[in-house]
């Protein structure tokens, strides 16, 4: 073997070291959207790009929505209010969602949340309903309500959310889109 050579392996091995114990250069993130009334904006579709799979927090509006979602990544979604007809019937209006060892618990309006999610052992709440924005951490659990991405609603602005997984760690970030 000739100089050359055994340096191209080291390279190599080194490289492939680098790779093997990288942190990602991005973290995983779950996607998440509420309160589209039928509307499926593209703003919104390119906020979540790259999801691992999105979560919809109902009021859907129609089944398109979904199937436009679908075409982003596998989606999870619950009837909101206004989710009405066959479509809407078979949904469900919670849904428990697990990423790695994590639970998120999902409804469309947080006060119908008739139990402690904290001890139940969910890590994140995930809302609509109010078309408000927000993210606020409560005994350790996450609540967020990515508000509205479809029409817009008084000045409330238009948003999707996402919610970042590293190691057990969860980061979530409001969107708003520029419409």
């Amino acid at each position: 073997m000739d100089d050359d050579e055994f340096l191209d392996q080291d390279v190599a091995a080194l490289v492939h070291e680098m790779i093997c114990h990288a942190e990602p250069l991005r973290s995983r993130f779950i996607g998440i959207i509420a309160d589209t009334h039928g509307l499926v904006r593209p703003e919104a579709v390119a906020a979540l790009v790259g999801a691992e799979r999105i979560i919809h927090a109902g009021d859907i509006g129609r089944p398109e929505v979904l199937q436009a979602l679908e075409a982003v990544a596998p989606v999870i979604a619950v009837r909101g209010n206004n989710d009405q007809g066959a479509w809407a019937a078979t949904m469900p209006e919670t849904a428990v969602v697990e990423v790695d060892d994590l639970r998120f618990y999902v409804l469309h309006d947080v006060k119908a949340l008739d139990f402690d999610p904290a001890t139940a052992g969910f890590s994140v709440v995930i809302c609509g309903h109010s078309h408000q924005p927000r993210i606020e951490q409560r005994a350790g659990v996450w609540f967020i309500n990515p508000g509205s991405a479809g029409p817009r609603r008084f000045k409330l602005p238009v948003a999707v959310a996402r919610l970042y997984v590293h190691e057990g760690t969860l980061t979530p970030e409001l969107v708003a889109l520029q419409v």
